[in-house]
């Protein structure tokens, strides 16, 4: 997710302050991650250093001064250019649950084990997903789907991983 290009398409729907925009950040993309206030004022801090947003006046609030964020030509410009470009398609060929279990079986170590470990993690955060996804709207039904089609992905290649072990440790044993 890139964070400064998903806050200035926030302002460019309409000028906001970093309060307001961090709220719009979690409830649509911050699912379970929330962007930290720190975050949003430097990330618009360095949006306005390079020309992409201006800060208007401070105006008073319940707490402190609030300032006003409004996107620019340049970031609106941005903006467009990002959402029009294709997302790199990853095959992610360099993950974590890969490096493991080549690791493992390098090592003599029970990659099998670690494999019904990960199917089971997959599997609770499956169920967590649907949940949400039954309980929720649509925004939250949208990115449960994201993340369920991905973890089937990981679950038919932690399946065709351990029916292939034999095969993999011979290869990757010296």
């Amino acid at each position: 997710m890139s964070v400064p290009l998903t806050l200035l398409g926030l302002l460019e729907r309409e000028p906001s302050h970093g309060y307001d925009l961090k709220r719009d950040y979690d409830t649509f993309f911050g699912r379970g991650k929330p962007l930290p206030f720190g975050q949003v004022y430097s990330t618009l801090g360095r949006l306005a250093r390079d020309g992409k947003v201006v800060i208007g006046e401070a105006e008073p609030g319940d707490g402190p001064d609030r300032k006003r964020y409004v996107i620019t030509e340049t970031g609106a410009t941005e903006v467009d250019a990002w959402l029009t470009e294709p997302v790199e398609p990853e095959p992610h060929l360099q993950t974590v649950l890969f490096a493991k279990v080549v690791l493992a079986l390098m090592l003599e170590r029970p990659a099998g084990e670690y494999l019904d470990t990960q199917r089971g993690a997959h599997l609770r955060r499956m169920r967590e997903l649907t949940e949400i996804k039954r309980a929720g709207g649509l925004v939250d039904a949208m990115l449960a789907d994201h993340g369920l089609f991905h973890l089937e992905a990981d679950l038919r290649w932690i399946e065709q991983t351990a029916a292939r072990l034999d095969a993999l440790a011979a290869e990757v044993r010296p």
